[in-house]
């Protein structure tokens, strides 16, 4: 290994499970993918150069094929996205220090996927809902009869009654959709919504056993909404947003 490469870091797998992983391209290359070992644990990495890797299409499809293809055999503790360390000496220092914490975190995770949902109200929708709201279509008529001097106090109402509006439907989603799927799921986590048509943005971790009827759950929902609402369901993932502690390159210096 040269003084100019490094390791990048995928993931942490027990020992036993590991197998055989085919190369990956980073930095416009291909690269062998090797395990550095501590105990029953190894750090899956592959000598790559020490730079800033973009997230950009390429390089996120390269971090997302390994973990993927260590899912189809293994639980996977996952690293975050581009760490790279100078030597694997650094690597096996990572994984000695949390060796302890990994161990505690398989258990949680074993046999289970993370998913994701995200739920779009379709604009047409949503000016309909906005205009069944008397309140909200009362001030926005009395706002359109007035000189642009006399709305600033009228504009602030009306913003604050379109967000009232807005976390109205949120709402009705949390309990209609959200909840029910937190019931089949070990573990749920309901993320801010981005913009006002974001109507839901949840994580799941979903026991493989119950996988099938999770999905059920979610294809019953769409086929309520679809006319309504745009769903993205994606996964599955390691259980990103259900692991208490972000791996991070530092915690190896």
């Amino acid at each position: 290994m040269s003084k100019d490469t490094g390791v990048y870091l995928f993931a942490v797998v027990k020992a036993e499970t590991a197998g055989d992983l085919e190369s990956v391209t980073l930095a416009g290359e291909e690269r062998e993918i090797f395990f550095v070992p501590y105990k029953n644990q190894v750090m899956v990495v592959a000598e790559a150069p020490v730079q800033i890797y973009e997230p950009n299409r390429e390089n996120l499809k390269s971090h997302q094929q390994v973990v993927a293809e260590l899912m189809k055999r293994t639980t996977v503790i996952p690293m975050s996205f581009g760490n790279v360390l100078e030597t694997e000496k650094d690597a096996l220092i990572l994984l000695e220090r949390l060796y302890e914490k990994f161990e505690s975190i398989f258990p949680k995770i074993e046999n289970k996927i993370e998913v994701g949902l995200k739920i779009i109200g379709k604009k047409e929708w949503m000016t309909e809902q906005a205009g069944q709201q008397a309140d909200l279509a009362k001030m926005k008529q009395s706002f359109q009869g007035k000189k642009d001097e006399a709305t600033h106090y009228d504009k602030i109402r009306i913003g604050e009654a379109a967000q009232k509006f807005v976390k109205g439907i949120h709402l009705e989603f949390e309990e209609e959709v959200f909840q029910p799927l937190a019931k089949i799921a070990d573990a749920a986590k309901s993320n801010e919504v981005i913009g006002e048509r974001m109507l839901l943005n949840a994580s799941f971790l979903v026991d493989r056993s119950k996988e099938e009827e999770f999905d059920k759950q979610v294809d019953e929902f769409h086929d309520k909404w679809k006319d309504r609402a745009d769903f993205k369901y994606t996964g599955p993932w390691p259980a990103y947003n259900f692991i208490d502690v972000k791996i991070k390159a530092e915690d190896a210096s």
